[in-house]
């Protein structure tokens, strides 16, 4: 279950960092990292600082986006010390831990990290369902990439030790996939309705995204949704895909 689990790093700037997170995730039992972007890989400052988790390095892959690396999973998790309003819900990385090894029965998670100065940014936290922090101290809480990865790993490992899977989803929640082409296609249908102003857009679909991802839409729902989608917009050429 745990090879379920994917750690994706985007557009990180120091491969050292890179190299120091293939270590932390290969202690705790994981293996598969995801780079977005990184500004420098392969290199021989990541195979440094992996030393000896060489081969979650040689298995790493490589995306030219965010979208890319989330292709397939059931749950993307946003690692961010940031609060926001409008926000996604948050959760403290112990209780992401739980959820996201409850969800592993379904398909894959991601577990989502920033650049080393920035973090995440507004429209990679929209991609996730779910925002977890890492409790800090509130007046020393900036972590190295390293070391936050380092203490997920360890929540996820030991969320994954205690499970007893009681709580395991009855219905198969929607794919990332599966919800982009749901958020499309309502976009679309409020713009021929006219509900959305494409001039004058404010913050209406991040608000939508927002609210879709604290219900946590399963496969069904994602289905029935467009079908009503359908039924207001029949002519809408994107409807016309599987739902």
């Amino acid at each position: 279950m745990l090879n379920r689990i994917r750690i994706v790093l985007c557009t990180t700037t120091h491969p050292g960092n890179i190299g120091a997170a293939a270590r932390a995730i290969k202690t705790m039992g994981l293996s598969r990292l995801v780079l977005v972007t990184p500004r420098l890989f392969p290199d021989h400052q990541a195979t440094a600082m992996a030393s000896g988790a060489d081969d979650v390095l040689a298995s790493a892959v490589v995306c030219a986006s965010l979208a890319e690396a989330l292709e397939g999973t059931v749950l993307a998790v946003g690692v961010t010390a940031r609060r926001r309003d409008l926000s996604h819900r948050m959760v403290s990385v112990r209780d992401m831990a739980l959820e996201a090894v409850h969800e592993l029965s379904q398909g894959d998670v991601a577990l989502v990290f920033g650049t080393e100065m920035a973090g995440l940014s507004n429209a990679e936290l929209d991609a996730c369902q779910l925002l977890a922090n890492i409790p800090a101290e509130p007046d020393f809480s900036s972590l190295n990439l390293a070391a936050s990865v380092q203490v997920v790993a360890y929540e996820l490992r030991q969320a994954f030790l205690q499970d007893k899977g009681e709580v395991a989803r009855e219905f198969p929640p929607a794919t990332h996939e599966e919800l982009e082409h749901f958020y499309q296609h309502l976009e679309r249908v409020l713009r021929v309705i006219k509900y959305l102003d494409p001039e004058n857009p404010r913050r209406l679909m991040i608000r939508l995204r927002r609210l879709f991802s604290r219900s946590r839409l399963e496969r069904d729902e994602v289905s029935i949704l467009r079908g009503i989608l359908k039924a207001l917009h029949p002519a809408d050429e994107g409807s016309s895909r599987p739902l």
